[in-house]
């Protein structure tokens, strides 16, 4: 028997690692610059996140790393995490445990959704409608993400319904209660950032759906049934067919 299937916490790494490869397949991953965590006990301050400058396309999960957000040891020791991985991850997990997993990435149409002056996601579709009134907008980059920065990022997320802060002039955080929850997020959005700026590149003017609809979508949406869950292994069965070696 494989003796790694014995370490800490195997099924949420196995999920882990699977949202990283298939991040990494939709090219929404910036090289090996970028960072997945989730959280492991109640207090949210222990997490697995990725082993620093390692790209997602090669992620398994015996290689995340367990770290400790209260341990200011942790930056020492030989498997350190890359630095700002540390001061934004750590910093939104010491501040807001209803943040179970965290996932930053520099996927284009986000990242040009976050350059833009306004950078609001107007409810055009139902895609885009599933964050309505549901993002927060950092309009304050304050350069690479350390602890300083991290924890100016953690504290704009208090509302627990805003799950998702799309970071002026940087990218995306998003954040949820599983891995499924937040890579479920995380794909949705980008697809909505691209319907966005896909329409306005046609010049033409925007079908706005009404306020009180787009709620209502988001709501609906919200409760529907197993969609992450399902996502989620869909994606793991399509990883398993082609022999992929991420539950290694």
């Amino acid at each position: 028997m494989d003796q790694r299937h014995n370490m800490e916490h195997w099924p949420e790494r196995v999920d882990l690692a699977a949202a990283f490869r298939w991040t990494a397949r939709l090219d929404m991953h910036e090289g090996v610059a970028n960072h997945f965590s989730l959280a492991v006990n109640d207090a949210g301050t222990r997490f697995l996140m990725n082993p620093n400058q390692m790209h997602f396309a090669r992620i398994k999960a015996s290689d995340l790393l367990l770290v400790d957000a209260e341990d200011p040891e942790t930056l020492k020791g030989p498997d350190a995490p890359d630095p700002t991985a540390w001061g934004l991850h750590g910093g939104v997990h010491r501040a807001c445990p209803h943040a179970r997993c965290v996932m930053h990435v520099h996927s284009i149409h986000a990242t040009v959704l976050a350059c833009l002056q306004d950078s609001r996601l107007p409810p055009i579709d139902q895609n885009c409608c599933t964050f309505y009134d549901r993002i927060v907008i950092d309009e304050h980059y304050g350069g690479l993400a350390f602890e300083d920065e991290g924890a100016r990022c953690a504290a704009l997320l208090t509302d627990p319904r805003k799950k998702v802060m799309v970071m002026g002039s940087h990218g995306i955080l998003v954040i949820g209660d599983s891995v499924a929850d937040t890579f479920n997020r995380l794909y949705y959005f980008e697809r909505a950032a691209e319907t966005y700026i896909r329409a306005l590149q046609t010049g033409q003017p925007l079908r706005r759906i009404p306020d009180e609809i787009a709620e209502k979508t988001a709501r609906e949406l919200e409760a529907y049934p197993e969609q992450d869950t399902r996502h989620l292994a869909e994606l793991k069965a399509i990883l398993d067919s082609e022999g992929a070696d991420y539950a290694a």
